[in-house]
């Protein structure tokens, strides 16, 4: 098999550990050592993969830190094996010194230790263990050195050549013996444990500059103070040993011989604190990305995760997207930039690594020189953008750099290429979206279409079209004269952006910071002008659009949308009309429901609604009952109805052939709704309509697939119980209607139409549904008496206020007297619903009204005085109506208004 055909390895250069470090195990420390020295990369990769994404950094306070190391056991573990080799090594070493004759500097010694000791705990353990090791037993031992050095050259005197050279060889020694103990600690620390692999190779030549030049500067400071010899030996030792420690040459030869004889092999030896380029790497890399990409790009990282070996990376990157097909170009450049170890790679493969490095060799040798920049000018270190690959890596590179507006000058250039248009107009939105800084920028926006799949950046273009929803929201924030238009597309907008802000991973990384920065942004705009929604001037008193009594219609109906789709299937979706019963609490809705059914249903059915409270007595039998229903009916479907007479002489056989009629002449279909229902029964039950008139009914229920009948009361069909209503019911469909929820009561409160212009806090929202419990009748009253609250206080007293509706305000309206004087139809009319049926209803109620938690079986038996049997029954009637609850063992009155109300009227009564 030829190196082509075969597969391309999979590097894992991650430390071969699965298991956490042990405090006991002696062998851990020496890895730790190993670690910090020699694989630094690996303490960071220990505390990641074992110790979660937590960082001592975030804890500010020292209770904080203590909060931090008890919660982090790892860690904490880590710090206490780090401060153990801080502390034990220089102090153990400086004693072996001092054993053999060697003087040591304590203090030099507590320095060293106490610097490592910061480090470690406070920034970062690799820098803290190897400044701590090398400082303490360089600072114990040198300083002895150089006291030695300036005795001797205290006494120097012009003629004696012995004592020059005396004093230039301790200055040498001096210099060797700090020099290297500083690039021991400095380029361990600085060079690798604070950063590697982040531009590392503009680092190296930039770090060795810079030895070099403070050895130059110590060498004229030590020259001028001791001596030129002195002085000159000093700095050329300091930046020597400076420039050795940065690229750790002999790491580059102990890796060579692997590197020569095992080119081929998955798990080769790699060096992991050497800069220098290995040699075969570079064609090794461009070779794996020509095979494989996506597995060439999984080992590019390991590299620059593992490794210093940046050059020939950039090197390998680069020459490969400069062969690679141009339909394939920006697809791989994408990839390359979807979650690179080191964004700087991406950087390089348009700007120049030779160049920029450099530059900052120069930066870093010419520290303070004026003629610096002029020097640096001489190099090209911008992004290039004159080659196809240059200009696809630029633009990914200047979107995760946040400059948008030099990203569309990027994809400019490749935009005739695949994915180059879709990433030319991103570039495009995404400055628009950067530059916007207020409300009417961001109401003002004129982007670019979206592109048509199939498409690069699917999330993104996801996460874009969520933005353009709040740009609509926000024109709407921004022109509508509508207060609650307004509030309600500002939480929408506000919605839109908290759930694109909750998701941030599934945008790509090199647009991420630019659309989330933008989300952000947008937020606090909106945020801002949350309060300022309610500063509509109000210069006259407020319509009430809440109605109490009558029916609610047209766009005031809200919160029944899951009964209308209820009817909807059944009278719409279906091959035949259905019968079906609207049964449930007093003033639930049940009327409204029915007129406007038909409109929200749209032209496929009409209804016909009767309300049978106004039909009298009936004295003169069914036949005047059918000429309500068929003036109701004739009124609908614009057909005449048949003669008054006809219908009291032969009533049956009148409204049947008028039905005939009715049936051929319309394409809708027919709802004959019948209100209050229970009037039927009443009517049956004094007489005055014989009893065959259920069975009618059901004839007519039967008739046709074009007519149907809707009845509505207040009683459960099992209710019924009389046998000419247990036929009748049994084809047709029951459906409840309950208390509104929460939110629908939320709506009918809070937007009753688009025009009105006051608000409620939401707490007050809260309040209104647990006294009201979604109770429509109770909560259109409060909401009713809120508006007259505002009105009276702003335009009858003239006391200015929030046009916002508050805890107090719903407090002030609920213990008026008029509320309950208002609403002492709702109120009697559930009690007296109480006294039908099963017995004992009332007395239960009077029972738990004084007690807001409620009251278990044993205790209402003891305060009602009924047997068990009773109040099983008397119960679950209460419950059918909705007027009694069970929780947790406790029964309850529903409503906490009607509690009050009962309460209220029985209150030392017996």
């Amino acid at each position: 098999m030829s190196q082509n055909d075969r597969p391309v390895p999979r590097l894992d250069l991650a430390p071969k550990l699965k298991r956490h470090l042990s405090l006991w195990n002696p062998l851990d420390y020496l890895r730790l050592l190993y670690w910090v020295f020699f694989f630094p990369q690996a303490v960071r990769w220990y505390d990641s993969s074992f110790g979660g994404e937590s960082n001592l950094k975030d804890a500010k306070t020292w209770r904080e830190k203590w909060e931090w190391l008890r919660q982090n056991s790892v860690q904490s573990q880590l710090i206490l094996q780090a401060l153990m080799l801080i502390i034990v090594i220089p102090v153990g070493l400086s004693r072996f010194f001092e054993e053999i004759g060697i003087s040591i500097y304590w203090f030099g010694v507590t320095v060293g230790v106490a610097s490592g000791v910061a480090i470690g705990v406070t920034v970062d353990v690799a820098s803290g263990v190897a400044l701590g090791v090398v400082y303490g037993v360089a600072l114990g031992v040198v300083p002895r050195v150089a006291l030695g050095v300036a005795l001797r050259v205290a006494a120097l005197d012009l003629g004696e050549a012995f004592d020059v050279t005396v004093g230039v060889a301790s200055g040498v020694a001096l210099g060797v013996a700090f020099g290297v103990g500083s690039g021991v600690a400095l380029g361990v620390a600085f060079g690798v444990a604070l950063g590697v692999g982040s531009g590392v190779a503009s680092r190296v030549a930039s770090r060795v500059a810079l030895g070099v030049a403070l050895g130059v500067a110590l060498g004229v400071a030590l020259g001028v103070a001791l001596g030129v010899a002195l002085g000159v030996a000093f700095g050329v030792a300091f930046g020597v040993a400076f420039g050795v420690e940065i690229a750790r040459p002999e790491n580059w030869l102990f890796a060579l011989p692997f590197t020569l004889l095992q080119r081929q092999q998955q798990n080769r030896q790699f060096p992991h604190i050497t800069p220098l380029p290995l040699p075969y790497l570079f064609f090794q890399i461009a070779n794996w990305l020509r095979r494989d990409w996506e597995t060439g790009l999984h080992n590019i990282n390991q590299l620059l995760l593992f490794t210093l070996q940046f050059i020939p990376v950039v090197k390998a990157v680069n020459r490969v997207l400069a062969e690679t097909p141009k339909d394939q170009l920006i697809y791989r450049v994408a990839q390359l930039s979807e979650d690179p170890y080191d964004w700087k790679l991406v950087r390089f493969a348009s700007a120049s690594l030779n160049q920029v490095m450099k530059s900052e060799a120069v930066a870093g040798f010419f520290i303070t020189a004026p003629w610096r920049q002029q020097i640096q000018a001489r190099f090209q270190t911008e992004i290039r953008l004159n080659t196809p690959a240059r200009a696809s890596a630029a633009g990914f590179w200047y979107l995760h750099e946040q400059k948008p507006d030099k990203a569309t000058e990027a994809f400019a250039v490749v935009r005739d290429l695949l994915y180059g248009d879709e990433m030319f107009t991103l570039a495009q939105i995404l400055t628009g979206f950067h530059q916007t800084a207020e409300l009417a920028e961001i109401a003002s926006l004129k982007l670019p279409a979206s592109p048509n799949p199939p498409l690069l950046r699917e999330t993104t273009w996801k996460a874009i079209a969520s933005l353009r929803r709040v740009i609509a929201d926000v024109q709407v924030v921004q022109n509508s004269l509508s207060r609650s238009a307004r509030s309600l597309a500002l939480n929408r907008a506000l919605g839109e952006l908290e759930t694109l802000l909750d998701r941030p991973d599934i945008i790509p990384q090199s647009e991420r910071i630019l659309t989330i920065q933008t989300a952000q942004k947008w937020q606090q705009i909106l945020l801002q002008v949350t309060g300022k929604i309610g500063d509509i001037s109000i210069t006259q008193p407020v319509s009430i659009p809440y109605i109490i009594g009558d029916p609610v219609q047209g766009n005031l109906f809200v919160g029944r949308e899951d009964i209308i789709r209820q009817l909807e299937e059944l009278w719409v979706k279906g091959n035949q009309l259905q019968s079906v019963a609207l049964y449930g609490h007093r003033r639930m809705g049940k009327t409204s429901i029915l007129l406007n059914a038909s409109n929200c249903l749209g032209s496929k059915v009409q209804v016909a609604y009767v309300n049978l409270l106004r039909v009298g007595d009936c004295s003169q039998g069914a036949g005047e009952l059918l000429i309500f229903i068929t003036d109701a009916i004739a009124k609908t479907v614009k057909i005449a109805p048949p003669a008054d007479r006809d219908l009291l002489d032969l009533p049956y056989l009148t409204f049947g052939r008028y039905i005939e009629q009715v049936i051929a002449n319309i394409e809708s279909g027919l709802i004959i709704a019948l209100d209050e229902f229970e009037k039927i029964e009443e009517l049956i039950d004094a007489g005055n309509i014989n009893q065959d008139f259920i069975g009618f009914l059901r004839g007519m229920v039967q008739m046709s697939s074009k007519v149907a009948f809707a009845f509505a009361g207040l009683h459960t069909l099992d209710e019924m119980t009389q046998d000419y209503f247990n036929p009748f019911f049994a084809s047709i469909i029951p459906i409840r209607v309950g208390f509104l929820s929460q939110g629908a009561t939320r709506q009918v409160l809070a937007n009753p139409d688009d025009d009105f212009l006051l608000d409620y806090k939401p707490e007050a929202l809260d309040r209104i549904y647990e006294l009201t419990h979604g109770q429509p009748y109770l909560t259109q009253l409060v909401g009713f008496l809120l508006v007259r609250l505002y009105n009276d206080q702003v335009f009858e007293i003239g006391r200015p206020r929030d046009p916002m509706f508050t805890l107090e305000d719903v407090a002030t309206v609920i213990n008026d007297t008029e509320f309950f004087t208002r609403g002492r139809y709702y109120f009697t009319g559930v009690w007296g619903q109480a006294t039908q049926g099963a017995s004992g209803q009332q007395e239960i109620l009077k029972a738990l009204a004084p007690h807001l938690e409620g009251m278990n079986l044993d205790r209402l038996s003891q305060e009602t005085g009924m047997d068990e049997t009773s109040l099983q029954e008397a119960l679950k009637t209460l419950e059918r109506h909705d007027v009694v609850r069970e929780i947790d063992g406790c029964y309850c009155i529903t409503v906490e208004l009607f509690r009050r109300w009962v309460e209220m009227s029985w209150k030392g009564k017996g």
